[in-house]
């Protein structure tokens, strides 16, 4: 395992799923872990649960990452009482509550999923990540999704938003180029939690990607391991995170971009 110790670890939604398995095991590597997420009894019991289990040092810090004052409160008390964020995970997320195509389905309800994966993580870089530039030294990763790179009929909301974060981690790392800051798309597969479980698409599946997979790829992050792929997507079960230090994408590889309909296409 790489060895996290000395770093602290702000992770949104660390109280269930995806987020508390990484809280978990980047405190077990040797990280202070930050959690935050909406529940406050929920997330104070999961960060205590981890500080148990692992003897790292835990933060439970209440927070709707939508909201702007709440975020800046919390990293505020974050930076005040465990130090320098090294680590930023950007789990926090809504799912489309029905399965309905876009027309259907109501705005607001819509529009608040979307604003959950991205208004959300654009508050917590820009309370977060100006730490990071002064130091010269950090990372960020967004959790990204099979459905940020196509479209389909339901989960409109949803797949609006994991766009438009991949976007804004490829945006954020350009704008961070020299300064020794990186950010990165870490798609977890299918990892089962209750999220994942009460979607259709997954009714019928049995190949469910374990949690200590996405916790290994956000660990090589953490560790530096894999810097040359800021800006870009990585995609837990499928990548190697060994495989992938060994090398160097090219021009655009990863990112969001047009394909064209052949070589004499002008938007190419």
């Amino acid at each position: 395992m790489h060895d996290l110790g000395g770093q602290v670890a702000l992770v949104t939604g660390a109280s269930a799923g995806i987020g508390r398995h990484l809280a978990h095991g980047l405190a077990a590597r040797g990280a202070t872990v930050v959690g935050m997420a909406r529940t406050a009894d929920r997330l104070t019991a999961a960060m205590g649960e981890v500080a148990a289990a692992t003897g790292a040092r835990t933060l439970a810090l209440p927070a709707d990452v939508t909201d702007r004052a709440a975020v800046d409160d919390a990293v505020g008390r974050a930076l005040a009482e465990v130090g320098a964020i090294d680590l930023l995970v950007n789990n926090a997320g809504l799912m489309d509550a029905a399965e309905m195509p876009v027309w259907q389905a109501d705005p607001d309800a819509w529009w608040a999923v979307v604003e959950s994966h991205v208004r959300g993580p654009q508050l917590m870089v820009a309370a977060v990540v100006p730490g990071m530039v002064e130091r010269g030294t950090g990372r960020v990763v967004d959790l990204a999704s099979g459905l940020s790179t196509r479209g389909g009929p339901i989960y409109t909301a949803y797949s609006v938003g994991k766009t438009g974060l991949m976007r804004l981690t490829e945006d954020l790392a350009a704008g961070l180029a020299g300064t020794g800051v990186h950010a990165f798309d870490v798609a977890p597969g299918v990892v089962r939690t209750a999220m994942s479980s009460g979607m259709s698409i997954h009714r019928d599946r049995t190949d469910w990607t374990e949690p200590e997979q996405v916790v290994e790829m956000v660990a090589a992050v953490a560790a530096g391991q894999l810097d040359a792929w800021s800006g870009r997507f990585l995609r837990v079960g499928v990548d190697d995170p060994a495989a992938l230090a060994a090398l160097t994408p090219g021009d655009d590889a990863r990112q969001l971009r047009l394909r064209p309909y052949g070589d004499a296409d002008p938007v190419a």
